[in-house]
């Protein structure tokens, strides 16, 4: 017998056929971040250097090689959760949002806020501007 015998979650409905004609399926998702992983080598390859968070809810981190700077924020709560990040060492660098490209404003000398939704988290490549 199948696992899952359910008209909505059952193998005749949810399966590798299905969720490839499906952009907004959990293997696309999981394709997507595969891809993004391979296309920054500091998440296999890089340095691991833990960031203080505001909030005992939202672990940040660093991940360092040679020019790539990716900085991972994670909320492990299930409610949305601000925090603030000592980001200074990194002025004047935009993070650019790894997942849509979407540029955030430049880390300055204050502390940097970020709110998260509930278990949301944030990948960002600290990028430099060109002159």
């Amino acid at each position: 017998l199948p696992t899952i015998m359910d008209p909505v979650y059952g193998y005749q409905v949810t399966n590798v056929e299905a969720s490839m004609s499906s952009p907004s399926s959990l293997l696309h998702w999981t394709r997507r971040m595969i891809e993004i992983r391979k296309q920054n080598p500091a998440f296999g390859l890089g340095s691991y250097n833990e960031l203080p968070s505001s909030n005992p809810a939202v672990l940040a981190f660093l991940r360092e090689y040679e020019d790539d700077l990716v900085l991972c924020v994670h909320n492990f709560s299930r409610f949305a959760q601000p925090t603030e990040l000592d980001l200074s060492r990194f002025g004047g660098r935009h993070p650019v949002e790894l997942f849509g490209g979407v540029r955030f404003p430049a880390v300055g000398d204050l502390p940097y806020l970020l709110t998260l939704a509930g278990h949301g988290f944030y990948w960002f490549r600290l990028r430099r501007e060109p002159a």
